[in-house]
């Protein structure tokens, strides 16, 4: 029996387009949206990549890049499950992920359960998901943009 563990990151700033839906661990929160190509849920990035690095499977700019017009507004929860599909399908079980947002805001201490068994139902382990602010330092303190580190534990079958 094997064990790795991996490390996910992910930042986006804020969109300046007032239609776009701030969807964190695929679940949409009351809140200006996050820029980027796919529907930019940093924590679903910060978990794929935490997945894919302990499996040394690459990192999601390389499964989805940006460069794709397929990959505009892609929902990042189905990201996820194809990067996990690929994980598992190496031979990997997921022991369990812990991610810290941090954001100024919006707070995320209502949405945290419901955060938690998203992430769960794809991974099929335990996931904690911590929120943290920046403290009024940096672009993210200035609030103007969210971040996610994410570790993943993996057991080789």
């Amino acid at each position: 029996m094997s064990f790795r563990i991996g490390q996910g990151f992910d930042i986006h700033p804020f969109s300046q387009d007032p239609a776009r839906k701030l969807v964190l661990a695929g679940v949409e929160i009351p809140g200006p949206g996050l820029h980027g190509h796919s529907d930019g849920d940093v924590v679903c990035h910060a978990v794929a990549d935490a997945l894919l690095g302990a499996s040394v499977l690459g990192d999601i700019g390389k499964m989805f890049p940006d460069t794709e017009e397929r990959w505009a507004g892609a929902d990042s929860m189905q990201l996820l499950s194809a990067a996990w599909a690929r994980v598992s399908a190496s031979g990997w079980k997921a022991v369990n992920v812990d991610c810290t947002v941090i954001a100024e805001a919006p707070r995320l201490g209502g949405f945290r359960e419901q955060m938690q068994d998203k992430l769960a139902s794809v991974v099929g382990c335990p996931v904690s998901v911590k929120a943290k602010r920046g403290e009024g330092l940096g672009a993210l303190g200035r609030r103007e943009g969210i971040a996610c580190m994410a570790i993943a534990l993996l057991e080789g079958l």
